[in-house]
């Protein structure tokens, strides 16, 4: 059986009007795409997505607390905030955020100062800035970004690189006390 496109073109939310049919076939969403939906398809992506989140989302947490107990005067934040599993942006008072991406990358680990949409830039993050920070704190802020194949062991590292190079830089800055 085939089905006839809708004389009536659907517009989208953003105003355009599809007046061909994705699919052809059934009637299903007005003509404009046919077919009913995998749902034992969409029900195994959903589960196959949510497994790797709560790994990750251990993993973040298990770096959040090894930092805060290791070092004083780190903040995570917007701790209690919604937020992604695997990334967590972190200040550390009295340092520039890029002199820890660098002793960071010396040892071994990539990091990035600052917020994602602000990355290479050399002023503040205006995310950062938008959650309260001043210039000075939004500059001293680390984010941490983890992979389904990063392991406890490389988290754990990731630990002690971080307390190392932060003892070291806080020894050096003249605005830490």
């Amino acid at each position: 059986m085939k089905s006839e496109p809708s004389s009536t073109p659907m517009a989208s939310r953003s105003g355009i009007h599809i007046a061909e049919p994705l699919i052809r076939g059934g009637g299903q969403e007005r003509g404009l795409r046919a077919g009913t939906e995998n749902v034992p398809g969409i029900v195994a992506l959903g589960a196959a997505a949510a497994r790797p989140l709560a790994d990750l989302t251990a993993l973040r947490d298990r770096l959040e607390a090894g930092l805060l107990a290791a070092i004083p005067d780190s903040i995570v934040n917007c701790a209690a905030a919604p937020r992604l599993p695997n990334t967590t942006n972190i200040r550390f008072a009295g340092l520039e955020g890029e002199a820890l991406v660098i002793g960071l990358d010396l040892r071994g680990f990539s990091v990035s100062s600052g917020a994602a949409c602000s990355s290479g830039a050399v002023e503040p993050s205006p995310a950062l800035l938008a959650i309260g920070l001043t210039r000075e704190q939004a500059k001293s802020c680390i984010r941490f970004s983890l992979g389904e194949s990063n392991t406890i062991n490389e988290v754990d590292e990731l630990i002690a690189a971080v307390t190392a190079s932060v003892t070291h830089l806080r020894k050096l800055s003249p605005t830490y006390v």
